[in-house]
C-alpha cells in the first residue's frame, strides 16, 4: 500500500536479490526514494523517475571494504574509481596511522608524498578532516579509526621512547577526542614506525580508551611469520584487558616455511572467539602483500623518522649493520616486486622488477640494493611481497568471521594515482575476485556467503543499523552485478584495469555507476560513530 503511493526516485527491477543475510537469494524490485531503500517486492504497478530492468542480475548491498586506505587519496582524486568500479560504498581507513590528530611533525614526515600531490593539510583534529572531506565531495562513504601511532607521533614524535603517565593520559585524550568526533576505534599497526615502539600496556591503554565510546581495537598484528602466535596472544590481551571488540586487519601467514599452518591460528581464534572474545579478521583474495619496501629494515633504523633513516644510510657502519640484519630476515628476493615510487626516475627505472634482478642490475647483494633503493626515493617505495600460499589464502577466506578488505587506497587508471606506475591488483580487482574466481569458478563458498562476507559482516562490526542489508529503510547504498559475468582483470603485471560483470553502483541514493560507466556523481559522505 505505501509503495503504490510513494513515486520512487529509481526502481531496479526484476533483479535476484541477495540481501547480505546469507540467507538464499530472492526475486524482488527494489524501490529508492532519496538516500533510502523505501520498499523491496513487486513494484511493477509503482510509480519511478527512472526504472532499470535488471534481466535477472544480483542486487547486492553495496560493498564494505574493512581496510581502504583512502583518507588522503579521497581528497586527491574523490572520483575513487577503483572502488567504485568493485561495487565498493563503504570504505574503513586509518591502519595505525590516520588523518588525525595532525601536527607539523608529521606533515613533514609525509612532505614528499604531500608536495608530489599538492596536498595541504589544513586540519589538526577528526572534525577538521571530515570537514575537507566533505568540501572535497568523495564518491564512497569514509569511516575512519584514529591510529594508535598516530596519536603516539604527536605526543611522543618519531622516536623509539615510551610514554610517561602524563604522556599516555595526554595520548588518551587523544584517542577520546578522536572518537567524540566520529572515529569508530583505535588502531595499531606494528610492524611499521612509530607503531612498532608501543609496548602492550600503552596500546591497552588506548584501547580502553576507545572503548569507552563503543569503539573496537583493530591491528596489523606485531608478526604476521614466525611470531604469529605471540602477536596473536598480545592482540587478545589488549581486547581482552581494554574490554574492546578485536578486529584482526589482512588476516594471513607469511613465509613458505610457515605455509599450511594458517589452520592452527583460525582454530586459536575459535578457541577465544568460544571464550567470550569478540575477534573478527579480513582478508584480501591475494597471495602477494603490500607495504612500503623500508619496512624490511629493522625498527632501530626508523628510530626519529625517515631524515633520522637517511642519516643512518650514509653512515657505513650503521649501514653495514643493517644490510646484516637485512640478510638474515630477506628470504627470497624474487618475492619482493616493486610496485610504485614518489622519486620519477626510481619509478621509471624499477616499477614492474622483482628485488633479484634489481640487485643485478646493480651489481649488489640484494640487502644492500634494497637499501639503495629506499635511500633514492627516502623510503617512498612499494612492493608486493610474495609471502603466501594460495591453500593459507583459501583457508582465511572460508573462516565465517572473516570479512573482505582491499588494503588499498582509491585510484583510477588515469589521474595522479596512476602516475605512481603500477599498483597490487587488489586495488582494482578484489571484490570481483571473491564474486567470480572464488565463488563461481572455485566454489569456495556460495554466492550469498561471499555477499554476507562485503556486506553485513562488516558493516555489524562497523555498527552500522543503516547499512548492509537490501531491506526497507536501510540507505540505498546497492551494487548490481552479473554472476555469470563478473570477473577480475588486474593482474601483478598490468594491475591498472577495472573488473567486468559489475553494471550499476548507488551510494546514497544516487547513481555512480549506470550501465558499467561512471556518472559525474560523488555523493560519499563521513560516516561517524558517536557514542
Amino acid at each position: 500500500m505505501i509503495a503504490a503511493l510513494l513515486i520512487f526516485d529509481l526502481i531496479l527491477s526484476g533483479g535476484r536479490i541477495v540481501d547480505g543475510t546469507g540467507a538464499p537469494w530472492f526475486r524482488a524490485d527494489v524501490g529508492v526514494r532519496g538516500d533510502t531503500i523505501r520498499a523491496v517486492g513487486d513494484l511493477s504497478r509503482a510509480k519511478a523517475k527512472k526504472r532499470i530492468d535488471l534481466h535477472d542480475q544480483v542486487v547486492a548491498p553495496g560493498f564494505v571494504d574493512m581496510l581502504g586506505q583512502s583518507e588522503l587519496n579521497a581528497l586527491i582524486d574523490p572520483r575513487e574509481e577503483s572502488k567504485v568500479r568493485q561495487g565498493i560504498t563503504t570504505e574503513l581507513t586509518g591502519e595505525g596511522i590516520s588523518p588525525a590528530p595532525m601536527n607539523a611533525a608529521w606533515i613533514r614526515e609525509n612532505r614528499d608524498w604531500l608536495r608530489k600531490y599538492k596536498l595541504k593539510v589544513d586540519w589538526s583534529d577528526l572534525s577538521g578532516y571530515f570537514r575537507r572531506l566533505r568540501k572535497a565531495r568523495p564518491s564512497i562513504n569514509e569511516a575512519v579509526l584514529v591510529g594508535a601511532a598516530q596519536v603516539r607521533g604527536v605526543v611522543l614524535g618519531l622516536g623509539d621512547v615510551q610514554p610517561t603517565d602524563k604522556q599516555l593520559r595526554k595520548m588518551q585524550k587523544l584517542v577520546e577526542s578522536a572518537m567524540k568526533q566520529g572515529a569508530f576505534g583505535v588502531s595499531s599497526a606494528l610492524i611499521y614506525q612509530p607503531g612498532e615502539f608501543a609496548k602492550t600496556p600503552e596500546l591497552i591503554a588506548l584501547a580502553r580508551s576507545a572503548a569507552r565510546y563503543r569503539g573496537f581495537y583493530a591491528s596489523h598484528i606485531r608478526s604476521e611469520g614466525a611470531k604469529i602466535g605471540e602477536a596473536l596472544e598480545e592482540a587478545f590481551t589488549i581486547a581482552r584487558e581494554a574490554k574492546a571488540p578485536l578486529e584482526i586487519w589482512h588476516f594471513k601467514i607469511t613465509g613458505r616455511q610457515r605455509w599450511g599452518h594458517l589452520r592452527e591460528i583460525v582454530a586459536r581464534i575459535d578457541a577465544a572467539r568460544a571464550g567470550g572474545l569478540e575477534v573478527t579478521a579480513n582478508a584480501y583474495p591475494y597471495v602477494a602483500s603490500a607495504n612500503g619496501l623500508d619496512a624490511s629494515l629493522p625498527a632501530w633504523a626508523h628510530d626519529g623518522g625517515v631524515d633520522a633513516l637517511m642519516k643512518r644510510i650514509a653512515d657505513p657502519a650503521l649501514r653495514k649493520k643493517m644490510a646484516e640484519e637485512i640478510e638474515a630476515d630477506l628470504g627470497h628476493p624474487e618475492d619482493i616486486l616493486v610496485l610504485s615510487a614518489v622519486n620519477k626516475e626510481v619509478r621509471q627505472k624499477y616499477a614492474g622488477k622483482r628485488l633479484d634482478q634489481i640487485a643485478k642490475e646493480m651489481n649488489e647483494e640484494p640487502s644492500q640494493a634494497l637499501i639503495d633503493l629506499v635511500a633514492m626515493d627516502r623510503a617512498n617505495v612499494g612492493v608486493a611481497r610474495f609471502g603466501m600460499s594460495e591453500e593459507d589464502v583459501k583457508v582465511a577466506l572460508l573462516a565465517p568471521w572473516v570479512s573482505i578488505c582491499t588494503d588499498y587506497g582509491g585510484m583510477g587508471i588515469d589521474g595522479p594515482f596512476a602516475a605512481e606506475g603500477s599498483a597490487h591488483p587488489r586495488a582494482f580487482g578484489t571484490t570481483a575476485r571473491i564474486l567470480g574466481h572464488y565463488v563461481r569458478d572455485e566454489k569456495l563458498f556460495s554466492l550469498e556467503e561471499a555477499v554476507r562476507k562485503m556486506t553485513s559482516l562488516p558493516a555489524r562490526r562497523l555498527g552500522l543499523q543503516d547499512r548492509g542489508l537490501v531491506r526497507t529503510g536501510m540507505k540505498a547504498d546497492l551494487v548490481v552485478f552479473d554472476p555469470a559475468a563478473v570477473r577480475d582483470t588486474a593482474t601483478f603485471e598490468k594491475p591498472l584495469a577495472y573488473p567486468e560483470g559489475i553494471a550499476h553502483v548507488l551510494v546514497n541514493g544516487k547513481l555512480v555507476l549506470l550501465a558499467g560507466k561512471r556518472t559525474g556523481a560523488r555523493p560519499g559522505r563521513p560516516l561517524l560513530h558517536l557514542p
